[in-house]
């Protein structure tokens, strides 16, 4: 049996950069195993697996894997596959095009707006599924700082000090002084374990407000090495919890804001994540993750 699959750069609107995306069409005859020997075989950071939606209104159900194992939610593999749908779906775009793909995924439904332009990549929007929750004490500053490589004293800006935050992925925050510290962080296998309990446990981000783009926000590095995959160029997860670091630490106003979280330049994969949060009552009332993609292969995968 083959099945149709594409490949999209995501987070970027250029090939080659942003984070690369596997999407493999028809998947309701393959069971988990299968999903998961596939999915190492692209080797890329996620791979999607689109099935029949058991919601005949909506476009698809998809379930999204890592080289070790599967997500229940994650940014830019709902951001690719749903430009990916939009577009197939469109045919030639001639025109502005907007489209609206809803994705039945394991966290629950997934709502997200597709621009097509002629003669420009693709751009998708969507609202988190979950607002970011607090997680708990992050591990020891010193221990963090070790586990990326890092002396205590390059971590930390302004108020800004470790944290732990999930929308629907945990992750640990690290907050560092310069982008020069950024680009030294590096996972340590020996220092790891001693931070998150285990050589497996833990996802990382590493960010400071210290950017390359003039119109970047954050900088940002994102390490989780327990799921196969050390460093990732753009993750959208990361991006969705994140507001929960920044409305924590930076006393977030009520109203509407739009930032930009640039990622992955050290890996020559330059991303950049829209970030948009809306503030009533001083708490989070709506995260809102996007950005545009671009397809870059297409072909058949034997599987049977």
């Amino acid at each position: 049996m083959e099945l149709d699959f594409h490949t999209l750069d995501v987070f970027t609107d250029r090939r080659f950069a942003g984070n690369p995306l596997a999407v493999v069409h028809g998947a309701d005859g393959l069971d988990t195993a299968a999903m998961q020997t596939i999915t190492r075989e692209f080797n890329v950071s996620e791979t999607v697996f689109v099935m029949k939606a058991d919601n005949p209104t909506h476009s698809a159900k998809i379930r999204i894997f890592t080289p070790a194992s599967e997500l229940p939610f994650a940014g830019h593999p709902t951001v690719g596959t749903a430009v990916l749908l939009a577009e197939l779906r469109a045919g030639v775009v001639t025109g502005d095009m907007d489209s609206l793909v809803v994705l039945e995924e394991k966290i629950g439904t997934v709502r997200v707006g597709v621009k097509l332009r002629k003669g420009s990549a693709a751009f998708a929007e969507f609202d988190a599924p979950k607002l970011p929750e607090a997680g708990g004490p992050a591990p020891a500053t010193d221990l963090l700082a070790a586990a990326v490589g890092l002396e205590p004293s390059e971590t930390g800006f302004a108020n800004h000090r470790p944290s732990r935050f999930s929308a629907g992925v945990p992750y640990v925050f690290l907050p560092v002084a310069s982008l020069a510290a950024v680009a030294r962080a590096d996972v340590r296998a020996d220092q790891w374990a001693d931070a998150f309990g285990g050589p497996r446990a833990g996802n990382i981000v590493v960010y400071c407000r210290e950017t390359i783009s003039s119109s970047s926000a954050f900088h940002a590095r994102v390490f989780f090495p327990g799921a196969g995959v050390v460093e990732d160029p753009a993750t959208g997860s990361a991006a969705a919890a994140f507001a929960g670091v920044v409305h924590h630490f930076d006393g977030l106003r009520d109203g509407s804001y739009r930032q930009v979280i640039e990622q992955g330049f050290e890996m020559g994969r330059p991303s950049h994540i829209i970030l948009g949060m809306e503030v009533a009552g001083a708490r989070l009332t709506n995260v809102r993750i996007g950005g545009s993609a671009v397809r870059v292969t297409a072909g058949k995968i034997r599987v049977k």
